[in-house]
């Protein structure tokens, strides 16, 4: 192997072992924030203050333009994950809407009224996502056994879990966690998402196994008064922050190794 050869070997590998910022955003300035910051992939989203939901085509499109991987959450309305027929014809439709844009990959999950992933419906929208990348949403954190769950996602063919251990904030979920790591033995990557911020950042990426993280870098703004007198925007808002996302990722490249 040549010396130059060498040198892209060991930079692709240096790489390869950083941990990975996903950001979610529901706007073009959210986007380019993030980028901007140095975040590794983004989620797609619109309405993130409801949760997340899936954004609009024209979004999506806007998106598959950018230097990074793009997923789209694929999540018709706030709630529960329980989904009626007409849902589900949503879903599978808006995934097609994903591939054309030329999207890297989904987000998608689905529960029962038992508190379990719903393991049918899931499967139709991982068969109607075929050729993407794969991430199980946090309808595991609604789930009353998530260990099940884990290896329900491991068998559909996942890439990763997003999670918040079952808790309000990831950085509650520690305990919860570190046992889905374990028990993915690398199977599945297990990725929290839910209140991580700078400042608690490295308590997620010290547990083994956990190389990436999910956070919306995120910062309250105030509405223009006019615009929320009139009802076009509440009177504060929360807008991606790109020296946020920058300061997190510093923070997460300092626990490289």
């Amino acid at each position: 192997m040549q010396k130059g050869e060498d040198q892209v070997v060991a930079k692709s590998a240096s790489k390869a072992s950083e941990p990975l910022l996903e950001i979610c955003v529901d706007d073009v300035a959210g986007l380019d924030a993030a980028i901007a910051g140095g975040a590794d992939r983004i989620e797609l989203c619109s309405a993130l203050g409801a949760g997340g939901l899936t954004p609009s085509r024209g979004f999506m499109a806007v998106a598959a333009k950018a230097s990074i991987p793009v997923h789209a959450l694929i999540r018709p309305r706030a709630g529960d994950f329980v989904y009626s027929e007409a849902e589900i014809a949503a879903m599978e439709t808006d995934i097609a809407a994903a591939r054309e844009a030329g999207l890297a990959g989904v987000v998608i999950g689905a529960t029962t009224t038992q508190s379990t992933l719903d393991a049918d419906i899931i499967r139709r929208l991982v068969g109607a996502a075929a050729g993407l990348d794969l991430t199980l949403h946090r309808a595991i954190d609604v789930v009353g056994d998530m260990d099940a769950a884990l290896d329900l996602a491991i068998a559909l063919g996942f890439s990763r879990i997003l999670t918040s251990g079952g808790a309000r904030h990831a950085e509650e979920g520690l305990e919860t966690l570190a046992r889905l790591a374990r028990r993915s033995a690398g199977r599945i990557t297990i990725m929290p998402g839910g209140g991580v911020r700078p400042e608690n950042v490295a308590r997620l990426l010290a547990i083994p196994g956990i190389r990436e993280v999910h956070a919306s870098c995120s910062q309250v703004a105030r509405s223009e008064s006019r615009l929320a007198e009139l009802g076009f925007s509440p009177e504060t808002t929360r807008r991606t922050d790109a020296e946020t996302v920058r300061a997190l990722k510093v923070r997460m490249l300092a626990m490289k190794g």
